[in-house]
């Protein structure tokens, strides 16, 4: 799978370790920085960058990282055609893309280690989207109301 990563300065060192985590199981990357933790940054702008990678095509899925992970989530969905979740459990990481097509996950690197990190990007990418009707009725209502607001 074709992914983005980028991060605000928080969550520099989660995304810098989950870049190389995914590459190392075979994965493409696009790492959209930051490059460092000590020059602040703005997390709408990593949010910024990675619906522009997702909506442009040039991934198929985004992992985004803040100190919380809010900042960011909220930033990410305010792009028509993108649905991120903060995730700390291994269940929302797959549900949310197997019911609620969600292509961007958000982790808070003040909140969770590497570890959990790691199996929470792994469970993002194996999930798929169930396409069952209920959820393709659903997830329509949703593209529904961004078509409503435009």
């Amino acid at each position: 799978m074709k992914l983005v990563l980028a991060s605000d300065h928080a969550g520099y060192t989660l995304k810098h370790h989950l870049v190389n985590y995914v590459e190392a199981r075979g994965h493409d990357v696009i790492d959209l920085g930051v490059y460092t933790a000590d020059q602040p940054s703005d997390y709408p702008d990593a949010a910024a960058l990675v619906a522009g990678a997702i909506l442009e095509e040039r991934a198929e899925r985004g992992i985004l990282v803040c100190g919380s992970g809010v900042g960011v989530c909220i930033a990410a969905n305010k792009f028509t055609g993108i649905y991120a979740c903060v995730c700390h459990d291994t269940y929302s990481a797959h549900q949310g893309v197997e019911h609620d097509n969600m292509n961007v996950l958000v982790l808070g690197a003040r909140i969770i280690g590497t570890a959990l990190a790691e199996e929470l990007a792994r469970t993002f990418i194996a999930a798929k989207f169930s396409e069952e009707e209920r959820h393709r009725r659903r997830f329509g209502k949703i593209q529904q109301i961004e078509e409503d607001r435009q």
